[in-house]
């Protein structure tokens, strides 16, 4: 309960107080200041020290390389010591990286600028990361819920419009938010990021699809298929987070490590009944593009998206039916390789 003085010289006890706990601000908050200072100071020697590091290490690499080439089986047993070492060394210098400033990549800084995103304790990294997850269930369940409604109860374009610009906006939320967790630690890249700008460019598409007799006759199947997808991202978003908890609980896993709509090797740890869902997924990116296709070869057609979503659902199909059939390969070939030894 605060103390409300009744007379003046409580008043004026209460304004020496208030001086003492003032003065007490300034000093806190001067030191405070001092140690930002420190702190960005130790930021960049860090920083060039790593880079020192890594330069060093590639020349020196070389150079091994060449005496190998030169020196006998003594020698070259020492080197493979060295070269051992040194491959190490990236993954530590990633970790010391994951918690120093860096410079946004060409994405974010043409979206925030030059604001540093990266985030300097670990309790803010893992905080963010869970709030990522949690944006993307949320949101999952939201889309599933309105295509589900556009699907089967309300048929009005304007709505559509909504379920699409819905759409729009998160993936490119995602990207933002995918970008600024790459920067503090994770791991995710290649097709797994790539195809949340593909996404965000589709949803675009059918945002500006103008109200016709091709619109209505894909519209169904459009919403069928994000009512999939949708019910499909719920599952892997529950079986991914237990995989994850699990792996980084025995320390096989980055705690920055994220779930994907996609298919990964630490995934293969229990069972693997997401893949046919997968699968399943990408033959029907690949049915719509197809059918996108056939109904450009009608008379009536005239708009352009019909042909730019076809294209579009024809990438989409590519890269996800690859990557996971990659992956499935990649992962079944060490298998084999370790039963062999």
């Amino acid at each position: 309960m605060l103390f409300s003085p009744t007379s003046l010289s409580e008043c004026l006890q209460e304004w020496e107080d208030l001086e003492k706990d003032y003065q007490q601000v300034q000093e806190t908050h001067r030191l405070y200041k001092q140690k930002l200072e420190e702190v960005s100071k130790l930021q960049d020697s860090c920083l060039a020290s790593i880079a020192r590091q890594k330069k060093r290490i590639k020349e020196l690499s070389d150079s091994l390389e060449q005496c190998r080439q030169k020196g006998n089986s003594e020698d070259g047993s020492a080197i493979d010591g060295i070269l051992e070492s040194m491959k190490e060394r990236p993954n530590v210098f990633f970790e010391m990286e994951a918690f120093l400033p860096k410079k946004n990549g060409l994405y974010l800084s043409l979206v925030l600028g030059n604001v540093n995103v990266t985030l300097l304790d670990k309790q803010s990294k893992f905080a963010y990361k869970d709030e990522y997850e949690k944006f993307k269930l949320y949101l999952t369940v939201i889309l599933l819920l309105f295509s589900f409604t556009c699907r089967f109860i309300v048929t009005y374009r304007v709505v559509d419009a909504l379920f699409n610009f819905l759409l729009v906006w998160y993936y490119c939320t995602l990207t933002i938010r995918e970008s600024i967790l790459i920067n503090n630690g994770s791991k995710i890249k290649g097709w797994w990021v790539f195809q949340h700008y593909v996404s965000t460019f589709l949803s675009g598409v059918m945002l500006t699809w103008p109200e016709g007799e091709l619109y209505q006759m894909f519209r169904n199947q459009f919403l069928s298929y994000s009512l999939y997808i949708n019910f499909v991202q719920f599952l892997q978003y529950y079986y991914q987070s237990g995989c994850l908890y699990r792996l980084r609980a025995l320390g096989e896993r980055h705690n920055m490590d994220l779930t994907v709509e996609g298919f990964q090797s630490w995934m293969w740890r229990g069972l693997t009944f997401l893949l046919p869902f997968l699968f399943l997924g990408h033959f029907f990116q690949l049915y719509n593009g197809v059918t996108l296709f056939q109904m450009a070869q009608l008379p009536e057609w005239k708009e352009w998206q019909v042909l730019m979503c076809a294209s579009t659902f024809l990438v989409l199909f590519m890269g996800n039916f690859f990557t996971t059939l990659g992956v499935v390969y990649h992962k079944y070939t060490h298998q084999d390789k370790a039963k062999d030894l």
